[in-house]
């Protein structure tokens, strides 16, 4: 299968524990001009109510929606049905897509669909990471928090984060819910799915680039305006606005590592190395721009999830004009002081003299536009 002829298409992964309303908001997504030649990957037909958009289906699997968009089953691994929707593109068995969307279980971990959308030597030539959207239940929301690690890592790794059911929500439940999204995601501020009308479009191109001005914008990427914030809820010793503690949500931090100087590549390398090899598993996301010592001109863009590297990639310049090295972590499990000693120790710098942990706003993640 050869993808250089094509444009990478765009892969939106739509994540939230079972009975947020994932299929209320698919349907709405794929109602949406926005979301032309789209096809969408479930794991049962069904489990996904959208037959009010079905024309017919195909014997091997994948349905045709009235907008011409199509939908299809995961056959096996998601890589292999990923890898077939490809193969029809570029042999012309359907029409060009511009987008997949990915709607996990209810009941997944959205780190390894991360990882396969990332890891798959021909997916990551073909695909492109947009984002992760997760819906979270207005009313049982804080409920489902506190009795599954699965919706806190949800919520963690995303880059939108939709609050559905919010007119079901009663006295300050919603408000309650809010902020502790906010604590949990800095970087992902909630969305009240009503706020989506009369388009869904805020879900959509999250990522590094900008498809509108085909430019970087690397300060929304990193959540720049929120690294700047002094926020008063720190991980390692917080408490909720309800005024009780949540044992998932504290084992979750998001902070930054920064250093206003070139780097030798090297020194990155060996950094990362270390870090994924040790603390690999509690790494939940990593995204970062780096300035290297042998081309401080071209940053160096790099994405992780767990163990799992993206191919590094060159800007062609420093969209934003702030140079250094920006690192972005979402991690679980993993003491904040051990990274930054880490790092510290690689850099030659003083952990004492690491700068104070800054919580990550504004997009947690998303590759979105960047291409390896």
């Amino acid at each position: 299968m050869t993808t250089g002829r094509y444009e990478p298409i765009a892969v939106t992964i739509l994540t939230g524990f079972l009975g947020a309303g994932k299929t209320t908001l698919l349907n709405r997504l794929l109602k949406d001009p926005a979301l032309e030649s789209t096809a969408v990957v479930i794991n049962e037909f069904g489990e996904v109510s959208i037959d009010h958009l079905l024309v017919e289906q195909a014997s091997d699997g994948v349905i045709e929606l009235s907008d011409g968009c199509l939908c299809c089953t995961v056959r096996g691994e998601l890589v292999d049905t990923l890898s077939d929707l490809i193969d029809r593109v570029q042999t012309g068995r359907i029409a060009p897509l511009k987008r997949i969307v990915v709607e996990t279980t209810g009941l997944a971990d959205p780190v390894p669909v991360l990882q396969a959308v990332m890891g798959h030597p021909v997916l990551v030539q073909a695909l492109r990471l947009d984002g992760v959207v997760c819906v979270v239940d207005a009313v049982n929301g804080g409920s489902t928090l506190d009795a599954h690690e699965e919706a806190v890592r949800q919520a963690a790794v995303a880059d939108r984060v939709v609050i559905a059911k919010a007119d079901m929500a009663e006295g300050d439940v919603l408000k309650t819910l809010v902020s502790r999204l906010r604590s949990l995601n800095p970087g992902a501020q909630p969305i009240l799915a009503d706020a989506l009308s009369p388009s869904p479009r805020a879900l959509l191109d999250c990522g590094l680039y900008d498809p509108a001005t085909k430019s970087a914008d690397v300060r929304r990427w990193l959540g720049e305006t929120g690294l700047r914030h002094d926020h008063a809820h720190d991980h390692h010793d917080h408490h909720h606005a309800d005024g009780h503690g949540h044992a998932h949500d504290e084992r979750v931090r998001s902070f930054s590592l920064t250093y206003d100087r070139p780097l030798p590549y090297s020194t990155v390398e060996m950094f990362l190395d270390l870090l994924r090899a040790t603390q690999g598993e509690k790494l939940l996301r990593m995204k970062g721009i780096v300035q290297l010592a042998d081309d401080p001109d071209h940053p160096l863009v790099i994405h992780g999830v767990q163990k799992l590297m993206h191919p590094p990639a060159r800007l062609p310049g420093w969209p934003d004009g702030q140079r250094g090295t920006r690192i972005v972590l979402i991690t679980l499990d993993l003491p904040e002081d051990h990274v930054r000693r880490m790092f510290a120790a690689f850099i030659g710098q003083p952990a004492i003299d690491m700068p104070d942990r800054a919580a990550l706003t504004d997009n947690p993640l998303a590759i979105a536009g960047f291409k390896g």
